[in-house]
């Protein structure tokens, strides 16, 4: 593709690699096809292909965006599956992440956009300020069901949460302690789900894994850093390398699949400061995701009424296929436990949670998720399972599913000798 980048832009540690992948980018439209954007819409401004000629033309110009450019990649849902499908190795997380750096910089949105991103990147971020808002929420059931659009959204994630316990601080030591890794305690899960840290730190002890919580560490920064607050990413990520540089550890877990790829991106998220790079560099490096530490176990789960293997549908998410790259371990896993699993059509398109992207696109978002129900229905599974918060909510407020949704680890617990999951409704005879 032709580009007008000047050498200074194509030096710059941040801009730079947004260019490579521009001059990558061969426009053959392979990526088209696994956008789910581009599937539900027919627009190529909503494809790969077509908001790389936006963001290309927006990041040479400098200055203010076009709203129609800002429009286009804001319904990006950032699920990298154009990055997977690209023959030519397109680095596209590169160049969305920085057009959207440059739009926050740069562009003026209406006011009422501009106060709900700031208050998603406050909240959400922060498990106390989230828990008033469910609380908030479920007082205010009523109208809170029939809120349109965005507001809707926002209320509909708040009734579906079923939180279980206070959040773990505390988790098993093994008899025998093989690593033993820090915990980040995170943000949204913390407040929506808190009992999968407690069932994740129950798995990994089986396997002589002893968590740590990480005190002093919070929120991994992603939910800023997708709405190109990346001074908010940096603080909240300097905070996350500062606790764990105070201690002793063989790696450090997050419990949420796109929590972990952002983790795992820290060094770029630092690229070209010379203090904060190299810690970010070793941080990343020590970034573990639940699947990774978490090896199959060959055990027989708990017996049924009708003395069936319980059918499994596993929705893995956009972070997991895409970023950490960890396609086929979730399956594995379950398989040794002794689930059945429900192979499901289109699991490679992303279910349209994308962090705040639920809630900043609802209407996009809400049709990629009855799509997404549509044919995990048609499997006809008795659970769904997911490693990723935002998936989970996001689909558990749909009105297409049946069956209760869980996280991998609370399944795995339960097959393994832990409590049964509260939403675990088994199916009858």
């Amino acid at each position: 593709m032709k580009y007008a980048f000047t050498p200074e832009q194509l030096a710059d540690p941040q801009l730079g690699p947004a260019a490579k992948a521009v001059r990558s980018c061969v426009h053959c439209g392979i990526c088209t096809a696994t956008c789910p954007t581009y599937v539900v819409l027919g627009d190529e401004r909503d494809s790969p292909r077509g908001r790389i000629v936006l963001m290309k033309d927006m990041l040479e110009n400098g200055g203010a965006p076009s709203a129609e450019a800002v429009h286009h990649i804001d319904r990006c849902l950032s699920c990298l599956n154009c990055k997977t499908a690209c023959p030519s190795s397109v680095n596209y997380q590169r160049l969305v992440d920085q057009a959207r750096v440059h739009i926050q910089e740069h562009y003026r949105r209406p006011l009422g956009e501009r106060l709900l991103r700031w208050t998603l990147a406050k909240v959400m971020t922060r498990p106390k300020l989230v828990r008033i808002g469910l609380l908030l929420a479920k007082i205010g059931a009523p109208i809170a069901t029939i809120l349109p659009g965005r507001l809707g959204a926002m209320a509909k994630m708040g009734l579906m949460a079923r939180p279980q316990g206070p959040e773990p601080l505390h988790f098993p030591k093994p008899a025998v302690v093989k690593q033993r890794v820090a915990i980040m305690p995170g943000c949204v899960q913390g407040a929506l789900a808190p009992q999968i840290d407690s069932a994740v730190g129950r798995v990994l002890a089986r396997r002589g894994i002893e968590l740590v919580a990480l005190e002093g560490a919070g929120c991994c920064g992603s939910l800023p850093h997708h709405m190109g607050r990346d001074d908010e990413a940096k603080a909240w990520a300097r905070k996350a390398i500062i606790a764990y540089e105070q201690g002793q550890y063989d790696g450090v877990l997050i419990t949420a699949t796109g929590c972990s790829s952002a983790m795992k991106d820290y060094a770029h998220l630092f690229a070209g400061d010379p203090v904060w790079e190299p810690r970010a560099a070793k941080f990343a490096a020590a970034a573990r995701d639940f699947a990774e530490l978490c090896t199959p176990l060959a055990v027989t789960p708990p017996p049924l009424e009708s003395n069936k293997p319980l059918r499994v549908a596993y929705h893995p998410a956009c972070s997991l296929q895409n970023s950490l790259k960890l396609n086929g371990v979730g399956e594995a896993m379950l398989e040794a436990a002794g689930f059945t699993l429900t192979p499901f059509l289109e699991s490679h398109l992303c279910c349209g949670s994308a962090g705040t992207y639920s809630i900043l696109q609802p209407e996009l978002s809400g049709t990629l998720r009855e799509r997404k129900l549509g044919n995990i229905a048609a499997a006809q599974p008795d659970v769904l399972v997911s490693g990723n918060i935002g998936c989970l909510q996001h689909l558990a407020a749909g009105e297409g599913l049946h069956q209760p949704i869980l996280h991998l680890a609370e399944l795995l617990d339960w097959a393994e000798g832990g409590p049964k999951p509260a939403n675990l409704d088994l199916p009858r005879a």
